[in-house]
């Protein structure tokens, strides 16, 4: 288990900074939402696309015993547990997961912005 030695949230920037000994990863909460351990995001083995998350915020984190953080966030989303392990993985392939999920959008013709699928709507 890797255990981050600190945690700062960051409203201001919308970002989770994680500290590993001298290693240090910030993480924002649109990644950080759409990358979602929860059911609703992993979809029970089948992921679901998440779109239209760019601005989210963190609202809060909540200690889930000594194994996970539960993170709240201001779209209304809290049911995922994120655990130490998890985070780890997420700070360290943020850029391949990042990558990857950009081109997921892309592929699917969806948006990071949440008025972007409004104004298609209305076309």
């Amino acid at each position: 288990m890797r255990m981050p030695s600190s945690i700062k949230l960051h409203k201001a920037s919308k970002t989770l900074e994680l500290h590993y000994g001298e290693q240090r990863y910030s993480l924002s909460a649109e990644f950080l939402r759409v990358h979602s351990p929860s059911a609703e995001v992993q979809g029970h083995g089948n992921p679901i696309l998440q779109t239209g998350k760019l601005g989210v915020g963190l609202s809060r984190l909540e200690p889930a015993g000594n194994y996970a953080l539960k993170l709240c966030f201001d779209d209304g989303h809290d049911s995922g547990l994120f655990t130490w392990d998890y985070l780890y993985q997420l700070a360290t392939r943020h850029d391949e997961l990042w990558a990857d999920y950009l081109a997921a959008l892309a592929t699917a013709g969806k948006s990071r912005d949440p008025n972007e699928s409004i104004v298609k709507l209305m076309l």
